[in-house]
């Protein structure tokens, strides 16, 4: 890979080829029509309200093909969007490539695949755990069944399927509108000695799905209700959820685990020469549950009872770390993206975030690789976020993060400086309206001490986002655009990421006289990387997606 070429500036070529260059990505900050559940536009807001008035200011597209789904009525997620804003290029994503895989057969003509349903020679069981829902962020519905499908085709007898439910990609109370039909399709698909039920669930923000190592209990808890069949124990799915929603309130996120029995005994342990499918596609919170299952000498928890088992996931969620050994869909092979490229000239780059999203600037910004592409110039910080439920604390970690970013740029060593600010994803999911308010108002105090930092550096900073989420905090209704209520008239939280564009902000007060800004394009995420580039004093590489600036 050869380094990248400089560029001319129109003048002050010198300064406008060190000063530093800097990305801060408003996670879940989207452009929403005005309304009663825009937490952005109705939060207090005079730091951005100020930049989107008086500096070229985009509108990027951030979900569907423009970040490699499927199609425009698939929202966008951190992930994809932080490789495609790495990567400076669009690449087909989890969704579609294990709907590609399952559609053409690939996935059951793999060594993996053949490897799980041995299970079939042996009279052990095969489980799957998974997100339970169609929100296609994580997982899909459509891919379990295709899966459950199979497996019956090839003779195996046995399947459990352990759900987590969803409420965050999909309404936050619709797990019964998944469990319902998925009951009767087992009833329908169980038989001719087809032995298949649902063996146990919880709340994806209460088990099993924890991402960065932020909190390993749930992973715990999960492990003691998906294979030791340990918990509160109920008849069925619905009458799980039924009785949790009236004793507890909680969403569909929140709910606690419960095991389904019969005659008192769990129908669904994970044993000895089990088979077990991860079927989530996306990595983030797919990594932690898989070291649990393959590590030897696990120090996290105790597992208590560590069964051998054959495991898959539905994806390598880790490319470099090799996990999980065995997976049923190889992932995306993102190359030559931005970070490698810096690398290979000698930028400086440093890379900040908190625990949440720390995995976020770094492993997905370099395509899905963990670690640095060089030690030298590369350096990557992480605050730890807080284990408490972010409505209760919606500023996070972002006064911290400032300080820090500050801090490191005015050392003057980095040159390319990278930052994602949490709260309007993480705030957005908990479906708080008020707490995402908060945590919006918080992130523009923090974008108003950076900025002038920027300044007293002469530098450049793009502003913009990953995806919608905060931009509407209440579902909507389609026919009349307005959001939705319940029973008493109460707007019904919106907990899951949204399908608006993100802003994307050039704030530059010492070069701007060196380029103009192309506002008429159609721009995704992918156009950031050549434009950052460009503002080095850098060539984009043809192959990445065209800048959105043009140097005189």
């Amino acid at each position: 890979m050869n380094p990248l070429e400089t560029l001319n500036f129109k003048k002050d070529d010198e300064e406008m080829k060190k000063r530093p260059v800097f990305i801060i990505v408003m996670d879940g900050v989207g452009i929403a029509p005005d309304g009663p559940g825009n937490a952005v536009k109705n939060a207090n807001t005079p730091t951005l309200d100020m930049l989107m008035s008086k500096y070229p200011t985009l509108k990027l597209k951030a979900h569907g093909v423009a970040v490699g789904l499927p199609s425009d009525d698939d929202m966008g997620n951190s992930e994809v969007g932080h490789n495609a804003l790495g990567a400076g290029q669009v690449f087909a994503q989890g969704a579609k490539l294990v709907s590609n895989s399952l559609e053409s057969g690939k996935m059951f003509e793999s060594k993996a695949w053949k490897e799980i349903v041995s299970v079939k020679d042996t009279g052990k069981t095969l489980h799957f755990i998974g997100l339970f829902s169609d929100g296609n962020v994580h997982s899909h519905i459509d891919h379990l069944k295709y899966m459950i499908e199979q497996a019956k085709k090839e003779g195996v007898k046995k399947v459990r399927i352990h759900i987590l439910l969803d409420g965050r990609d999909v309404g936050e109370t619709s797990a019964l509108d998944y469990v319902n039909p998925f009951e009767e399709y087992l009833s329908e698909i169980g038989k001719d000695g087809f032995d298949v039920k649902i063996a146990s669930g919880g709340g994806r923000m209460n088990i099993t799905m924890d991402r960065y190592e932020a909190d390993w209990s749930m992973v715990e808890r999960g492990w003691h209700t998906h294979v030791l069949g340990e918990g509160r124990k109920f008849e069925s799915a619905k009458d799980a959820i039924e009785t949790y929603r009236k004793e507890t309130g909680c969403i569909d996120q929140d709910l606690p685990a419960f095991v389904i029995a019969k005659d008192g005994k769990p129908v669904g342990e994970i044993c000895d020469g089990d088979s077990v499918v991860f079927y989530n596609f996306r990595g983030d919170r797919a990594i932690e549950i898989s070291k649990a299952f393959e590590t030897e000498n696990f120090d996290k928890f105790d597992r208590v009872r560590f069964p051998k088992v054959t495991y898959a996931g539905m994806l390598e969620y880790d490319g470099d770390l090799h996990i999980p050994s065995r997976y049923l869909v190889s992932p995306p092979e993102i190359t030559d993206t931005m970070g490698e490229y810096l690398a290979k000239t000698g930028v400086y780059q440093y890379a900040l975030s908190e625990t949440q999203k720390f995995g976020h600037v770094t492993y997905f910004w370099n395509g899905n690789r963990s670690g640095k592409f060089d030690e030298k110039t590369e350096k990557y910080e992480e605050i730890k976020s807080d284990v408490i439920p972010f409505e209760q604390r919606p500023w996070m970690k972002c006064a911290e993060i400032t300080d820090r970013l500050i801090e490191v740029a005015k050392e003057g060593k980095y040159r390319f400086m990278r930052v994602n600010f949490p709260n309007g994803d993480m705030v957005g999911h908990t479906g708080s309206y008020y707490a995402t308010v908060v945590g919006i108002e918080s992130l523009d105090l923090c974008i108003a001490r950076i900025i002038e930092t920027v300044d007293k550096l002469h530098g450049v900073a793009i502003i913009t986002a990953d995806h919608g989420n905060s931009d509407e905090m209440y579902e909507t209704d389609k026919k009349t655009g307005e959001p939705k209520t319940d029973k008493s008239g109460k707007y019904k939280a919106k907990t899951s990421h949204t399908l608006n564009p993100v802003p994307c902000i050039i704030y530059d007060n010492f070069g701007a006289d060196n380029y103009t800004v192309r506002t008429e394009g159609k721009y995704g995420l992918s156009n950031i990387a050549a434009t950052l580039v460009n503002l080095m004093g850098y060539k984009a590489p043809e192959k990445w997606d065209e800048s959105m600036i043009e140097i005189k």
